[in-house]
């Protein structure tokens, strides 16, 4: 059963409330309405009737609750609600309003089952309609997962029809005309005599009466806006160097801080000398914040000498000293008792590999920092009663209760600005630089300060992307694949993060497997192992979890099969592949790049991989070329399928974007450890790909799943595989260990 039909199986319900003087609007599918946050607050002439659309004499504000971290999300929510709303979504105010139930996010609960994302079947659908009720029901409100767009798509466009047929029925009562007879236009009523009522004069009347409950979508060949190619709302600010992140909050009276903490992510100090740092002009104080310490000071430059010059006695960390270390206990971990599930399970894999042609190989990923242009940062203002907090986060519930939990104060008294983010990778899925932050202020009440980290500080302590490895056994014969067994290990990223951010959620760790197990290949006999080594360090999400690995693992492995039975790498996909949306992107970018009909020449290379990744099926085709300064990527062909395409522009960036993050990563980047720490510090050690190495794209979004899904991360996981496809073909070397320019280098 499709998501559509699931989502007809739930019942659309409005929660109203009426004040004088304004009017909102926005529903929300759940078996009954939560509290409107926007009731709280309200200033002389303005009311709330429903979470996601406020109107005023003032104008017209939109809440666009899921963070911007660069993806556009809040330009592409904005657009949802204006399309129904018949307004140009430039003309509103964009608000990401407090943390609250009403913004939950249940598609990204649904999606972290032990379920591939193409089961549809009863037990899968049933499981995910009751993770997103929970969901509902804890009030988590989460950026991740590319979930937005498929978790509020419909939410956002009722919210915005039911505005709009409120807004009629508010003009019909107060000129006597028949509801159905105005029509809508550019945030106004039109009348049948032409006569023309703004909606900000309608918002009194609006609010007296009951919001219409029974509205109709308008069908897509009415949309003026969406899927339709539209600026997106922040491009200019961010192309002028306008828009304001939260390193840029400035407030009166504001001071600066930053932090130290141990080298050793996460170990403890046994003690510090503060006195250096102290004598550094500026400097108010020394603190001590979870971790480590921090400097207050009168400007940021200053807070940074200083910490340079506190003397600290760091005690180690209890992990091991050493990257050869930490792949030695991913090594050992290869045994019946680290494993952690078995998701898939076909046919008869040890009976396949006797008689057959064998293949046999290993695969590394390393760490990986998210690195994001914005170093961590937070400005934090606590005060008796209130705290006050400007950064940018994933998890706003998650930086409110820590607010409270730090100071004593209620929760109902912490204001979150949640700012736009200069990248975030997931980073911003954590928040231990907010609670630094929150530390420092509870330290000088009545005082705004502002902690910014140090890019130092940003890559050493970060919670990076999980070592990782994999073994593959597989089989072939007669010119096709017949076996594949990959065993996945890696230290469980769901213990790690679920257990700081979250709770650590029962049963087997699917992002262990991700991309691997939930694969659409019909193959006979496919087996996929999970086992969780023991943890390393604390690490996190980034970009693609699970699946920026063990995509790399599973069609890396595939290829090798695929070649060893001397098959074509597009054909051999297409008949192993048991899946129609799946299917159609092979088909699209074999098409796309003129794989059947095209001899690229001598010294290049051609590659190709296809992943499942976030429910949405990605192929990409990569064209190589070996030059005398090493490899050149070339040309990119990108297919995907996320249904409905609400943003065309946006959406192609999302491709090529994921993509180029991919590729850069696998081209050169890595996290080391000696001596527990880690060895590169800024971005002239951890390099992604350079303008001038970046290749020509071409993409294609088919539109043709029914269910519609997110594109800030899919494009990512198949990028590695395909490019290291490529490099075989034009080398005759495999990579097999990323960064691949511990093989190769590249122009």
């Amino acid at each position: 059963m499709g998501r559509v039909k699931t989502i007809a199986r739930r019942t659309f319900l409005i929660g109203s409330a009426a004040i004088l003087g304004g009017v909102a609007f926005g529903v929300y599918y759940v078996s009954r309405p939560t509290d409107n946050p926007l009731l709280d607050g309200l200033a002389e002439g303005e009311a709330a009737l429903t979470p996601f659309v406020k109107i005023t004499p003032e104008g017209i504000t939109l809440i666009v609750p899921r963070a911007d971290v660069g993806q556009g999300i809040a330009s592409t929510q904005a657009m949802l609600i204006a399309e129904e709303l018949d307004i140009d979504p430039a003309t509103a105010t964009l608000d990401p309003g407090q943390p609250h139930q009403a913004y939950f996010n249940g598609t990204v609960a649904a999606d972290g089952l032990s379920f591939p994302g193409w089961d549809e079947g009863f037990v899968a659908e049933t499981v995910r309609d009751l993770m997103m009720n929970v969901a509902r029901l804890s009030g988590s409100q989460f950026t991740g997962g590319s979930s937005s767009t498929a978790d509020l798509h419909e939410t956002l466009r009722q919210a915005g029809a039911t505005a709009r047929e409120t807004l009629k029925a508010a003009a019909a009562a107060r000129t006597g005309v028949a509801r159905a007879d105005p029509r809508t236009e550019d945030g106004q009523v039109v009348l049948p005599d032409g006569t023309r009522i703004p909606y900000t004069e309608l918002a009194t009347e609006a609010a007296a009466i009951e919001p219409v409950g029974v509205v109709a979508l308008r069908p897509a060949s009415e949309w003026t806006r969406l899927a339709k190619p539209y600026r997106r709302l922040d491009i200019l600010a961010k192309s002028t160097g306008t828009q304001d992140y939260g390193i840029d909050v400035a407030l009166r009276g504001m001071l600066h801080a930053t932090v130290r903490a141990n080298p050793g992510r996460g170990g403890d100090m046994a003690g510090y000398s503060a006195d250096a740092a102290l004598a550094v002009h500026g400097v108010r104080s020394v603190v001590e914040v979870n971790e480590g310490l921090a400097v207050i000071a009168e400007n940021t430059w200053f807070a940074f000498q200083a910490a340079a010059a506190l003397e600290v006695d760091w005690l180690l960390p209890d992990y091991p000293a050493s990257s050869a270390e930490m792949w030695q206990v991913l090594d050992d971990a290869h045994v019946d008792d680290m494993r952690n599930s078995r998701l898939r399970d076909e046919g008869d894999v040890e009976a396949a590999l006797e008689g057959a042609t064998v293949v046999e190989s290993e695969y590394r990923a390393p760490f990986l920092a998210h690195a994001a242009l914005e170093p961590l940062n937070a400005t934090v203002l606590v005060e008796d009663d209130k705290v006050t907090i400007w950064t940018a986060t994933q998890v706003p519930h998650v930086v409110r209760d820590a607010a409270a939990e730090v100071t004593g104060i209620d929760a109902a008294n912490v204001i979150l600005h949640a700012l736009p983010a200069g990248g975030s990778f997931g980073r911003r899925l954590d928040h231990d630089y907010v609670v630094q932050a929150i530390q420092i202020a509870a330290s000088m009440p009545g005082t705004p300060i502002k902690t910014t980290w140090s890019r130092e500080e940003d890559m050493t302590h970060d919670f990076p992307r999980p070592l990782h490895m994999a073994r593959g056994r597989g089989a072939v014969a007669d010119g096709r694949v017949l076996a594949c067994d990959l065993d996945s290990i890696s230290p469980s990223l769901a213990a790690s993060w679920f257990g700081r951010v979250f709770i650590v959620p029962p049963g087997p760790d699917a992002m262990l497997v991700w991309g691997a197990f939930d694969q659409p290949y019909a193959i006979p006999n496919y087996r996929v192992t999970g086992y969780a080594a023991p943890p390393l360090m604390p690490v996190g999400s980034w970009r693609s979890p699970g699946a920026c690995s063990n995509s790399f693992f599973h069609e890396s492995f595939l290829s090798e099969l695929i070649h060893t039975a001397g098959a074509d790498p597009l054909e051999e996909r297409l008949r192993l592949i048991d899946h129609a949306d799946s299917r159609r992107v092979l088909e699209a970018v074999g098409e796309m790049s003129n794989w059947a009909g095209t001899d690229i020449g001598p010294g290049r290379g051609r590659g190709i991989a296809f992943a499942y990744t976030h429910g949405v099926p990605v192929a990409e085709v990569i064209d190589v070329t070996l030059t005398d300064r090493g490899i050149r990527i070339d040309e990119v062909w990108i297919a995907a399928d996320c249904g409905t395409v609400f943003d065309p522009v946006n959406a192609e960036a999302q491709l090529t974007g994921a993509a180029i993050f991919g590729l850069g990563h696998a081209m050169n980047c890595e996290l080391t450890y000696e001596n527990y720490a880690v060895q590169q510090t800024n971005f002239h050690a951890f390099e992604g790909m350079r303008l001038h190495q970046t290749p020509q794209f071409h993409t294609r979004l088919l539109g043709l799943a029914e269910r519609v899904r997110g594109l800030g991360e899919p494009a990512t996981a198949p990028a590695a595989p395909a490019l290291a496809d490529a490099i075989f073909a034009a080398t005759g070397q495999r990579p097999r260990e990323m960064p691949f320019s511990k093989s190769v280098d590249f122009a």
